[in-house]
């Protein structure tokens, strides 16, 4: 049995809010059990010097946790991000990229800036699954700006954990789970079933190719629900 008594393949409950951070041109609040994400979207008519005079866009993110989004406080990130935040951050882009199709842009960046306000497990899959709606908002802002003519994603993006827990492989790990469990993985999929990263650790013994693909099957799952949520939270089909 699972500590918070769900079965193997089952999610946390999940809400979306479209629109909670009234100023930013894209915004999506995600709860998914006791994790919190917000994520806001801004574009700007810049892009990084990588990018100049190429006709081209550019999505990036970054990603942090409030003080006491945790079970201890943890310090702000005033300077420059933590090396975690960094790899967390880089993957959130990755996986915004992955889908994107900036080469229509013009010369525009969507930042994502994606805040854990409460943290119990999951923060940078909440993060990515939240970036999708956000960033579809934000180039809903830009059709009317007259900056594209069109939602330039390919297609819908999500993630979500997965890992071996007292033998078991299961769901979406919340920290009781994720701070013990015997495999963690986090898995960025899109809707159509296409593999966009997949990072997994053996915490104690390694683990074979069933155990593997038992996983990748859950978190399948997941992710086609989360994806049915954003769709209904934009209303699109």
């Amino acid at each position: 049995m699972r500590p918070d008594g769900r079965q193997p393949d089952q999610l946390r409950p999940v809400t979306m809010e479209r629109g909670f951070a009234k100023f930013a041109e894209g915004s999506c609040l995600l709860k998914i059990g006791d994790t919190h994400m917000l994520v806001t979207a801004t574009v700007e008519d810049r892009v990084p010097p990588h990018k100049r005079n190429s006709g081209s866009g550019w999505v990036t993110a970054e990603y942090a946790m409030l003080p006491r989004s945790g079970r201890q406080r943890n310090q702000r990130d005033l300077m420059k991000p933590n090396g975690r935040s960094m790899e967390i951050q880089r993957l959130i882009g990755r996986a915004m990229r992955a889908i994107v199709d900036m080469s229509a842009m013009g010369e525009r960046t969507i930042t994502l800036d994606c805040d854990a306000l409460q943290a119990d497990g999951g923060t940078r899959t909440a993060a990515i699954t939240a970036a999708y709606v956000a960033t579809y908002d934000a180039m809903r802002w830009m059709i009317k700006q007259r900056m594209i003519q069109k939602v330039l994603m390919r297609e819908p993006v999500a993630a979500i954990s997965v890992g071996v827990y007292k033998g078991q492989e299961i769901l979406d790990l919340d920290y009781a789970e994720d701070s013990v469990a015997e495999v963690d993985m986090n898995v960025v999929l899109t809707a159509s079933g296409k593999f966009v990263e997949i990072q997994g650790t053996a915490e104690e013994s390694p683990y074979g190719i069933q155990t593997l693909q038992k996983m990748l099957v859950l978190a399948k799952k997941g992710v086609d629900e989360l994806v049915a949520l954003q769709k209904e939270t934009l209303g699109i089909e």
